[in-house]
């Protein structure tokens, strides 16, 4: 069950700051509507890696597309491509 409370709660911060926890979310409203989310360090860290992953994966979803519509290119092509040589 979410943990709703008025804006207005923030007057007594600390013990709207208690409530908070890695399970339990705060949730401020202003004039009877959701405006603000409370988050716990450890999950705004976790959304941020969330974040980082969902991009990756998009990002490597378009070049494999790329790839299937221009097609691949082999591993010497690639080291020429990068300005990598072997000795």
């Amino acid at each position: 069950m979410p943990n709703i409370k008025p804006i207005s709660d923030l007057r007594n911060y600390t013990d709207v700051l208690k409530e908070v926890d890695t399970s339990k979310r705060v949730y401020l409203t202003r004039n009877g509507h959701g405006e603000y989310g409370i988050l716990t360090m450890d999950e705004i860290d976790e959304l941020d890696r969330m974040k980082a992953a969902y991009t990756l994966f998009s990002k490597l979803q378009q070049a494999e597309r790329r790839a299937e519509k221009e097609g691949w290119i082999d591993a010497d092509a690639l080291e020429k491509e990068l300005g990598v040589f072997e000795d």
